[in-house]
């Protein structure tokens, strides 16, 4: 009978035992639970709060800019292959600031010889799909930019299409990366992501300091999530003591070797230009 008890007694130590493990392994389990349900909660705040400090930062660089007008400039392209073989354009450049629509440009060649009369024409359209037409003159007709098109180069350049829209903000969806320095100065990194599905690019980094909310560097990334160009602004000036520009930017392809650099100058703002210079119906005339 003693050999029973004590047998007994020692069973219901086991079981005692067992059982306190098991509830302290179950407590261990929810409390991890817990701890990483309040981890993923507070990522989703601060991942919701750089979104929003994202786009307000974007929308305050586009206010910057705002009330300017219309604006024309005269553009050298210099295109530089992997070899640093080069060859060179010349183009002028007109873009009418629309207060209901998205800006209205006009890029026309004027050299060299076989190119000249050739005319980008871009129409954007907040948070909507872009139009463009390209008028050849070789073939006498005015050629529609599908979205699909959109992220082709331009007549051969490190450019695509779409580069060529001046950029609208809603355009795209933001998130505030980080503080940093740009040009030895205080700097904003977004990450904009295109809502248009047509889009070459899957994502955007920019750069635009503090002070002036100017654009110093924008990276972009193939489909693939792979850096694919980096476009930079050089020797920003401010014109009627209001509008920034650069005298200087390049797109470099890093996957190409190849590079398009843009040089500026005599920009001019608020000519009187008017929708009309900006129809595609009066796209073949304007560019004569």
């Amino acid at each position: 009978m003693h050999l029973i008890r004590k047998a007994s007694y020692q069973q219901a130590i086991y079981w005692l035992t067992l059982s306190l493990t098991v509830l302290a392994s179950s407590l261990t389990v929810s409390i991890s639970a817990l701890a990483a349900t309040a981890t993923s909660e507070q990522a989703t705040q601060a991942l919701t709060e750089a979104k929003q400090r994202g786009y307000e930062i974007a929308r305050l660089a586009d206010m910057q800019d705002l009330g300017y007008s219309d604006m024309q400039v005269n553009v050298k392209m210099i295109l530089l292959d992997a070899m640093g073989r080069r060859a060179e354009r010349s183009l002028a450049v007109s873009t009418l600031e629309m207060t209901k629509d998205g800006d209205r440009s006009l890029t026309l060649f004027l050299s060299p010889r076989d190119q000249k009369g050739t005319a980008l024409l871009t129409h954007a359209h907040p948070q909507a799909s872009d139009d463009q037409w390209l008028y050849l003159p070789a073939l006498r007709r005015v050629k529609r930019i599908t979205a699909h098109d959109r992220s082709g180069p331009f007549v051969g350049s490190e450019f695509a299409y779409e580069d060529m829209i001046r950029q609208e903000v809603d355009d795209y969806s933001y998130r505030l990366l980080k503080s940093a320095q740009i040009e030895g100065k205080p700097a904003w990194l977004l990450e904009r992501t295109p809502k248009d599905a047509h889009s070459g690019y899957s994502k955007q980094h920019v750069w635009l300091d503090k002070q002036a909310y100017r654009i110093w560097r924008i990276d972009f990334y193939d489909r693939k999530h792979s850096l694919l160009k980096t476009l930079f602004f050089e020797d920003y000036q401010q014109y009627a003591n209001a509008y920034w520009r650069p005298l200087r930017s390049i797109m470099e392809n890093h996957q190409t070797g190849k590079k398009t650099i843009l040089e500026y100058s005599g920009y001019h703002f608020k000519n009187g230009l008017t929708t009309t210079q900006f129809s595609q119906y009066q796209l073949r005339n304007q560019t004569h």
